[in-house]
């Protein structure tokens, strides 16, 4: 029997390394067999740029180590429930798996909304596996917009 690894520590690190640049504390982490190949947290104010979700910078830097266009066999960790834009990357991107952290009752695209991955038109659903070490994740999130506030 494999006994389970979590790689959802690493992702909370990068959720953490996002808070302190500013940025919405959301990390992500993409793994292929044991290995971590990319690894981001938000970017989105750092680089003008409303695209720059950690799971979509994860995954074109998993892209580029690897040199496809698709991560089958590869796992998504993610921090936080991935909006519709962030499910289209991750079916288009092939992952295998997405593991996330909190759920996101007003942005999220698996559980909540759209539910992508539900959709007749959804053209890949990896195995989706929420509420890994969710507590932590949705303390990050808590604690970063009652400091705004």
């Amino acid at each position: 029997m494999t006994r389970f690894r979590t790689f959802m520590d690493v992702a909370l690190l990068e959720a953490e390394s996002a808070a302190a640049r500013g940025e919405v504390p959301v990390g992500a982490v993409v793994v292929c067999g044991d290995r971590i190949i990319a690894q981001a947290g938000n970017r989105m104010r750092e680089l003008t740029d409303p695209t720059a979700h950690a799971e979509m910078l994860a995954i074109r830097a998993a892209c580029a180590a690897i040199g496809t266009d698709r991560l089958t066999g590869c796992d998504l960790w993610v921090t936080l429930e991935p909006c519709p834009a962030c499910a289209g990357a991750i079916a288009a991107a092939r992952l295998s798996r997405l593991y996330y952290g909190a759920a996101d009752p007003k942005s999220g695209g698996i559980a909540q909304g759209p539910r992508v991955f539900d959709h007749p038109q959804a053209h890949w659903k990896p195995e989706v596996y929420g509420g890994i070490a969710e507590a932590e994740a949705a303390a990050l999130l808590r604690d970063f917009f009652a400091q705004r506030r």
